[in-house]
């Protein structure tokens, strides 16, 4: 009981403080705004590391990759399957909440211009954006013409590409390049540091800006963090069950789904315990291969896809923009805008779940970014993030296991399971 307290007590804080901002909302309405100063103070404090945040994770990530001991054909499949699966969840998840009114947008409108005031300077930079053709908005968007605007958080995908950059050009220079690798190490460092700072006072900062949130636009916003929490658990149980077997069975038939059934519960409960996936790497590994997964690529897919590969992450996204777009009254009326959706969600996981320190942040920001919202909305996408993360940790967890028995059907052939000796031992 203490490991489980342990484990949840910075999500049971959270939880417990939006409970409460959602009652003191309620209870006092319009009064309840005198709290907004506060919630607005954790909101600069987020937006304000967000900038080096982005860079020092990004460059130092790249900058230390290392040549895979692996073979091209592991490592070709891995990603195939990784894309394949990750395509799959975001549609199941745009599927879930499609027809599905997350919160009432009645009030959508007056909570936009709330939300402008918070963060006004954006508008003036947008002036002429309509007349632009789409080469000219995608040059913007990946690029800035001056290096000062690197440091704006209206750009973080350019951002993103410059960091890219910078972490590629490290890696080439290799020793000579020692001292600057270093030095940003340590500054990433630091910087998670202050991160963990700022979410010391994450329960006082959300907890304000919801009951500010909830008593100036009612209840029907909290009740939409609840329908949230209920359709995502609901859809992410019902993906657990009937994806994961698809999966097994397309990966060894009969005997996988047996094999992955009969080993996959050390690793679900591990992730629903800690809700972490890099704490599940040794547990899911030796899942895998208790299904008869080789140690190679049970060694290769695991580690890669608690970085890549996070089916629940990739719905939550999902809810988030669903959330947004309920939230805010924007249309889906063409397909192009439902790929623009399917194609954030899937942008905002697989480029940034790499990010060992503050990629949800930094995720929730590129969906705010590429689809126009706000950035005073990042607490909004924060509390959805919070009250999903543990049945998404178990789907992110999960699917890595499964994943590994797809790559080794792909790469060892469709008797793979046959073929390994402790397979009949263990199942």
């Amino acid at each position: 009981m203490k490991k489980f307290l342990s484990n949840y007590k910075s999500t049971i804080i959270l939880l417990v403080a939006i409970i409460v901002g959602a009652i003191v909302g309620i209870i006092f309405q319009e009064k309840a705004t005198i709290l907004s100063p506060l919630g607005d103070l954790f909101l600069n404090l987020l937006l304000v590391i967000v900038v080096p945040l982005i860079f020092l994770t990004i460059t130092t990530s790249i900058s230390k990759m290392k040549q895979p001991k692996r073979l091209g054909k592991i490592m070709i499949t891995i990603i195939g399957v990784f894309l394949f699966t990750s395509i799959i969840a975001v549609i199941i998840g745009f599927a879930s909440t499609y027809f599905v009114k997350l919160v009432n947008p009645e009030d959508g409108e007056q909570i936009r211009a709330s939300l402008e005031e918070t963060v006004p300077e954006k508008q003036e930079n947008n002036v002429e954006e309509e007349e632009l053709s789409i080469a000219d908005r995608t040059v913007n968007l990946l690029t800035v013409n001056d290096f000062s605007k690197l440091l704006s958080k209206d750009n973080i995908i350019a951002l993103l590409v410059f960091s890219v950059i910078f972490g590629i050009a490290l890696n080439m220079t290799g020793e000579k390049g020692k001292a600057v690798y270093d030095f940003l190490v340590s500054a990433n460092e630091i910087v998670g540091n202050v991160i963990k700072i700022i979410m010391y006072f994450a329960p006082v900062g959300l907890g304000c800006y919801f009951a500010a949130l909830v008593g100036s636009f009612g209840a029907t916003i909290a009740v939409g963090y609840l329908k949230t929490f209920v359709i995502y658990t609901i859809v992410a149980v019902a993906f657990y069950f009937i994806m994961y077997t698809v999966y097994a069975f397309l990966a060894g038939g009969k005997r996988g789904i047996i094999a992955f059934w009969k080993n996959a519960i050390p690793s679900t409960l591990t992730a629903l315990a800690t809700c972490s996936s890099a704490a599940s790497i040794p547990v899911n590994i030796e899942c895998s291969k208790k299904m008869g997964v080789p140690d190679d690529i049970a060694e290769t897919t695991i580690p890669l896809g608690t970085s890549f590969h996070k089916d629940g992450s990739i719905i939550g996204s999902v809810f988030k923009i669903m959330f947004l777009v309920c939230l805010f009254g924007t249309s889906l009326s063409t397909a192009g805008d439902v790929l623009g959706v399917l194609g954030v969600a899937l942008l905002a996981n697989l480029l940034i779940t790499a990010v060992p320190i503050g990629g949800g942040t930094i995720s929730e920001m590129l969906i705010l970014t590429m689809l126009g919202y706000p950035a005073a909305a990042l607490p909004i996408l924060t509390i959805i993030a919070t009250i999903i993360d543990p049945p998404a940790t178990m789907l992110n967890v999960v699917g890595d296991t499964v994943s590994s028995m797809m790559v080794t059907r792909v790469v060892d052939g469709k008797d793979w399971i046959s073929k390994d000796k402790d397979f009949d031992k263990n199942n």
